[in-house]
């Protein structure tokens, strides 16, 4: 299968940091895949995702969307009709004092013609769950709930991948809940690319596939079940593990035999009981 996205050894420097921020990236995105990103603070996990729809551009190397490279300036548009970022703070990219008026505001600035709008918006909001909040004002939301509408505005512009940048990070355990089963949603039945930059190990748990970052560049990627039984190698890159591979790990070492790659509680919870029953 041919990437939608790829990184060509792409460095990026900020301005008088020490070291550059990416540090030779090369990695492929794939259409319809679920694409978790971790790291330490300072690892580029961010500098990356802003690099998928061109906010930041490579300081060497190349980065290609749908085969158009994002340093030209006249693939701007299209790149970013074709990449939608969502961000930490939804207040941040809530425009409109009305929730569908929110959702609507990026295909009016595109010039699409109104009855088109329409479908876009009710599409949108129906994807989120939110269709019966159309009409309320955004402000009197949860966090969870205006998160959702976030993601309805970039969905309204008919991406085919959604970067989240940490779209959890605000959010207490039941909007966390909310948006990851959102967006786990729109990639499993809408075949929506998703690139997620987290730092909440369960998070990531869900996804197809892990990165991990270390000082500019991915150290590790693979499959979930491949990557957290890794744990000590997780643990000198300052992550953690997904609380239920973490008390796998604690049953085998007190003499219990259960499958280092479990990743959910449902799993634990299974896997215990069989033992149990040997």
């Amino acid at each position: 299968m041919k990437p939608f996205i790829s990184l060509e050894n792409i460095t990026f420097s900020y301005p008088d940091a020490a070291r550059p921020a990416l540090d030779g990236v090369t990695l492929d995105i794939y259409p319809g895949s679920f694409v978790a990103v971790l790291g330490a603070n300072g690892s580029g996990k961010s500098t990356l995702a802003k690099h998928l729809n061109a906010i930041l551009l490579p300081t060497s190397g190349r980065v290609l969307v749908d085969g158009m490279d994002t340093a030209s300036p006249e693939n701007l548009i299209p790149i970013r009709r074709r990449v939608g970022m969502v961000f930490q703070n939804p207040d941040n990219q809530i425009v409109a004092n009305v929730v569908e008026d929110d959702v609507a505001f990026a295909p009016e600035n595109l010039g699409v013609e109104p009855a088109e709008i329409r479908r876009r918006v009710d599409d949108a909001l129906n994807a989120v769950g939110m269709s019966a909040f159309a009409m309320h004002a955004p402000h009197l939301l949860s966090g969870g709930q205006k998160q959702r509408i976030a993601i309805a505005g970039v969905l309204a512009m008919r991406p085919q991948v959604l970067v989240l940048d940490e779209p959890t990070a605000m959010l207490d355990p039941r909007g966390r809940r909310e948006v990851m089963d959102t967006v786990e949603a729109l990639c499993r039945e809408q075949g929506i690319t998703v690139v997620l930059i987290t730092h909440h190990m369960e998070e990531a748990a869900r996804a197809d596939r892990v990165v991990v970052m270390a000082k500019g560049k991915p150290v590790m990627d693979g499959a979930p079940r491949t990557i957290f039984p890794r744990a000590g190698e997780l643990r000198a890159l300052q992550l953690d593990v997904p609380g239920a591979t973490e008390l796998v790990r604690g049953l085998n070492a007190a003499g219990m035999t259960l499958p280092a790659d479990i990743l959910t509680p449902a799993e634990c919870a299974a896997a215990i009981s069989e033992a149990l029953q040997c």
